[in-house]
């Protein structure tokens, strides 16, 4: 790794791909989205990028307003 903390920032990063992974998640799709949103989000709403937490910035709607698109189609 080059040194110790190195590794450390490296098993972060491995970490959070292997957390995705696990979660169903696309782990590019993930930190893409996250290393987007993440510098204007506020520090309350950091939960939210967790990997059993993350859902992708197009799908934050509420099932409710695709319901009646799927029943008029």
């Amino acid at each position: 790794m080059g040194s110790q903390q190195a590794g450390e920032r490296a098993a972060v990063v491995l970490s959070l791909i292997e957390s995705a992974k696990l979660n169903g998640h696309d782990p590019w799709a993930y930190l893409k989205d996250v290393f987007e949103r993440l510098p204007t989000l506020k520090q309350r709403d950091l939960a939210q990028l967790l990997p059993h937490n993350w859902r992708p910035a197009g799908n934050a709607a509420a099932p409710a307003d695709s319901a009646p698109v799927a029943a008029a189609a």
